[in-house]
């Protein structure tokens, strides 16, 4: 096989292109996952194709506008049956799901082409993650990538990554991948594994 292009010849991808990866290992047709960051839609749309025409997507976004994009883009694909779009904070998933779900994706920061003065935080992002690990099945997958740097800050950053060195080595698997020597604070991409 003959690879052509930059992306076809990459080994390593981005944080975004290795979270579609985990997450296609995982997800099976009829599960039920999540989207706790809407954002442009492009997660949602992912995970609607994954979980087929008997799965479920939840997707969170606070911003109106965000579940709006995320609409539009469901709707010219012809998928918004597989999707509940929520316009509430993925800190309060547990209000809306019952039972287990496959996997739950996080990216963290702010709306691209959005207000970056509106962004994920800390603290509600903590209480998010904390559900998210309640909710998430055995052998399940949370995917989580942490943008950070100049207007996102590095407060989150910085206690998301204190935070789940902490997690329980017994009942979960704990992944986070950097990228050392690139410019510009290049996301990290962390996974977590429900072991029982």
């Amino acid at each position: 096989m003959r690879l052509d292009s930059k992306k076809d010849t990459e080994i390593i991808k981005n944080s975004l292109a290795q979270s579609h990866e985990y997450v296609t290992m995982v997800v099976k047709e009829g599960d039920t996952v999540v989207d706790a960051t809407a954002g442009n839609g492009n997660d949602t749309l992912f995970l609607a194709r994954l979980v087929g025409e008997k799965g479920r997507v939840y997707s969170f976004d606070i911003q109106s506008c965000a579940i709006e994009r995320t609409r539009e883009k469901l709707e010219k694909e012809g998928l918004t049956e597989r999707v509940t779009l929520i316009n509430d904070s993925h800190h309060n998933m547990d209000l809306y799901i019952e039972g287990k779900v496959r996997t739950i994706m996080f990216n963290l920061g702010y709306l691209p082409g959005g207000d970056h003065n509106i962004d994920t935080k800390a603290d509600s992002t903590e209480e998010a993650l904390n559900k998210a690990m309640d909710i998430i099945e055995k052998n399940g997958l949370i995917s989580m990538v942490v943008y950070y740097g100049g207007d996102s800050g590095f407060d989150e950053k910085n206690h998301i990554m204190d935070y789940i060195k902490h997690i329980d080595s017994k009942r979960f698997t704990v992944m986070a991948t950097e990228f050392v020597n690139q410019v510009n604070c290049p996301p990290i991409l962390v996974c977590i594994e429900k072991l029982f």
